[in-house]
């Protein structure tokens, strides 16, 4: 391994840093975003939980019958709902649609709130992610959420993330670092933190003259754990999350594919400009908010290097990486937003540079 001194990529002599507010292509104008009401923080009313537990309230009214059976809270899964409005049960048809219109409901008024902000006023598209956004119930509710929020005189456009959503908060890391710093490599690492599910991949893109087409990036290859099945430590979580890199560097290196010295990192909470966590990270195993956890120094200090270049690593909410995997899709309006529906309610707004 080299010198950190001798490296082109050594991390004090980037022009970049955790959490920006300034990306390459885009300003964050917002992300994070906590507003409470009477009720707490608004965005509970429309996470992956509050729908289910809407399912769960229609379902309880018909107890008894083979339909509320099929839709049990413990049992139910985003396939098994899809599966229900795509068959012949109508009460079981019935029990998901009023969910699917109660949440949608729920997601208008906690979007119209966010448009209140000052930040999101000029908000023209809204894409929304997740993995609910994937399913068949969570587009309808998006769309119903969009012809509700227009009969309201608020013109904007709700509409699914392009990418799985399992995909775009690794996509997205190809947009936290400038094309230059990406050129003369195949893909980077991609890496997406969240509240039930980690996940790292290798990202690659189209490569013209040597330099990155990163409006074409797609996930050549992931690795996935549902660590909140195991409830490990921090410590635990970040053995197996190293462990899961190498693999896929390896795996990249025997098929010759030139990986960029650089990780990004999506997840949750309010990200520091030293890589530290301040809030929002409660839902990750263990303890990973304050200043005596660094992330960033974690990782390279278990991956100091990259096919022989020293490691960089940048830090960003999951949010806001899911939302940059957008921006290929978002050149005709100028400011945006995202909202991700999973264990909560992630958000960003976004302003391309002029």
């Amino acid at each position: 391994m080299s010198k950190p001194d001798d490296s082109p990529l050594k991390q004090s002599h980037m022009p970049l840093k955790h959490g920006a507010s300034i990306l390459p292509s885009v300003k964050i104008d917002s992300y994070n975003l906590r507003i409470r009401d009477k009720d707490g923080f608004i965005g509970d009313k429309a996470n992956k939980a509050a729908f289910l537990e809407k399912v769960d309230y229609w379902r309880k009214h018909v107890d008894g019958h083979a339909a509320a059976k099929r839709l049990k809270m413990s049992d139910i899964s985003k396939t098994d709902i899809d599966k229900i409005l795509a068959g012949d049960d109508k009460l079981a048809q019935a029990i998901v649609w009023s969910a699917i219109h109660d949440f949608a409901i729920d997601l208008s008024d906690v979007i119209n709130r966010f448009l209140k902000e000052k930040k999101w006023e000029k908000t023209e598209r809204i894409a929304v992610g997740g993995g609910l956004s994937e399913s068949a119930a969570g587009q309808f509710a998006i769309a119903e959420a969009m012809l509700r929020l227009n009969s309201l005189g608020r013109k904007i456009e709700l509409r699914p993330i392009e990418h799985l959503p399992d995909e775009a908060g690794l996509i997205g890391a190809v947009h936290l670092v400038p094309a230059w710093m990406l050129k003369g490599h195949d893909a980077m690492v991609g890496v997406d933190i969240g509240g039930t599910n980690i996940r790292a991949g290798i990202v690659t893109w189209e490569t013209r003259k040597k330099s990155p087409n990163i409006a074409k990036a797609e996930v050549w290859k992931m690795d996935l754990w549902r660590h909140g099945d195991e409830e490990p430590s921090r410590g635990k979580a970040l053995k197996r999350l190293v462990k899961m890199i190498k693999a896929l560097l390896e795996d990249a290196e025997k098929e010759k594919i030139i990986v960029a010295p650089i990780i990004g990192i999506a997840c949750p909470g309010l990200i520091e400009s030293d890589g530290s966590i301040t809030s929002g990270g409660q839902n990750l195993p263990g303890n990973w908010e304050g200043e005596s956890f660094n992330l960033a120094r974690e990782i390279t200090s278990s991956i100091p290097a990259i096919q022989g270049k020293d490691t960089f690593v940048v830090i960003h909410n999951d949010a806001v990486v899911q939302g940059l995997s957008q921006i290929p899709f978002m050149k005709d309006v100028r400011h945006w937003g995202i909202l991700t529906i999973g264990t909560g309610l992630g958000n960003a707004k976004f302003t391309h540079n002029p």
